[in-house]
């Protein structure tokens, strides 16, 4: 996960902007500073690299502290325009915790007194709360968030522009709550290996600097901000409700039904992501559609496709061995996912492999959802298109 693999994989999943992640950590700050170069106002780039892959500083902040008698732990990205700005952060920062200690280091700052010190340092520094919905660590989870943004933020609500979805939730479900219609929802691929980077992301039509970056996100335009690539939510390892010890994977009916108390070990279930939008939603799934301005599609990554096609593992070589051919022959993942039509990967000899891809750009997939930290499992629907010759490969 240094800069050199990740500009290396940015390129083979087809990103142009990803964030350095972790610029609070001293020795990664030093490194950021050492090997990067402004590129683009406020974007950066590798000193001596000709790639057009660009780097946001960014990072990811652990707050754990007590509120009104609850304690709250809260999990926040804060993207910096500049080095210097972020260098003023880490300074201040530093008076609160060991940000040595971990590349997501844990203060006992309240959100509200961290958005406040991020905007104190530079007025154009996003504050992103991040996978809101995750049970343990977020702005709304389950265990111990908050029901509101204004429960959390106070009078600085208003300065929270962005919000991430998280990977247990799609923009659909957050556009149940009509508190969000203030925010732009993100989707990031919350990425701890190089595999799974760009397993979400964002699609902009901007010029490509932190300025216009920025100001697509805060006025949601969506001339600008184009959509959100998402994690099919059920595959999200908080979707569902349960017990991952005792194999206990509930729907929110299944769990209200009983209390929210495991069948098996008779203790609190870990509330998952769909049941806490559940309980702070105030429209219909159906109504929410009518509340969403930036789109977004839903999406398996190419090596999970060819796994599940021929019953293999992502691991695997055959599957490894069809995805460095197919990033040969187009270039990078996601122009595979969402631009190549059936019918070139018919021509080219990946007919099985585009009719698969075909399937989920459609939503043709059989879904178990995660629950309680397991990961749940997204399998494309077998029956072939009668219409669809599809070629050995």
């Amino acid at each position: 996960m240094d800069l050199e693999h990740l500009e290396e994989m940015a390129k083979i999943k087809g990103l142009n902007l990803i964030g350095t992640g972790d610029f609070t950590h001293p020795q990664w700050f030093q490194e950021l500073q050492d090997k990067l170069v402004e590129a683009d106002g406020g974007f950066y780039k590798l000193k001596n690299s000709n790639s057009n892959i660009r780097f946001v500083l960014s990072s990811e902040i652990s707050s754990i502290y007590s509120k009104n008698g609850k304690t709250h732990r809260i999990h926040n990205v804060i993207l910096m325009p500049d080095l210097k700005s972020a260098q003023e952060f880490n300074r201040r920062l530093s008076f609160h915790g060991n940000l040595a200690s971990d590349g997501r280091p844990i203060v006992g700052v309240d959100a509200h007194d961290l958005l406040a010190l991020a905007l104190e340092v530079n007025n154009q520094a996003l504050f992103i709360p991040a996978h809101i919905w995750t049970p343990w660590f977020s702005l709304f989870g389950s265990m111990s968030g908050f029901d509101s943004l204004e429960e959390c933020f106070e009078d600085l609500a208003p300065f929270i522009k962005v919000c991430e979805t998280g990977l247990s939730s799609d923009p659909l479900m957050n556009w149940r709550l009509s508190q969000l219609d203030q925010v732009t929802l993100v989707s990031n691929s919350d990425s701890h290996s190089l595999e799974k980077l760009g397993r979400e992301a964002n699609v902009f039509n901007i010029d490509f600097n932190y300025n216009d970056f920025y100001n697509a996100l805060i006025t949601k335009n969506p001339e600008k901000f184009l959509y959100t690539i998402e994690f099919y939510p059920e595959e999200g390892k908080y979707h569902y409700d349960g017990h991952r010890l005792c194999k206990v994977n509930l729907s929110p009916a299944e769990a209200k039904k009983l209390n929210n108390i495991c069948p098996v070990c008779h203790k609190n279930l870990t509330i998952g992501v769909l049941h806490r939008v559940d309980d702070l939603a105030d429209r219909a799934e159906e109504e929410a559609k009518n509340f969403g301005i930036i789109p977004f599609k839903c999406l398996m990554s190419l090596k999970e496709i060819i796994a599940d096609l021929f019953s293999t593992t992502t691991f695997s070589k055959k599957t490894q061995d069809l995805y460095s051919q197919m990033i040969r022959q187009y270039d990078n993942e996601f122009n595979i996912l969402l631009n190549i039509s059936l019918q070139q990967f018919i021509d080219d000899g990946f007919g099985a492999i585009g009719a698969a891809i075909e399937k989920v750009r459609r939503g043709e997939v059989d879904k178990i959802p995660g629950y309680d930290g397991e990961y749940g499992i997204i399998r494309i629907k077998k029956e072939e298109p009668s219409n669809i010759k599809l070629f050995e490969i």
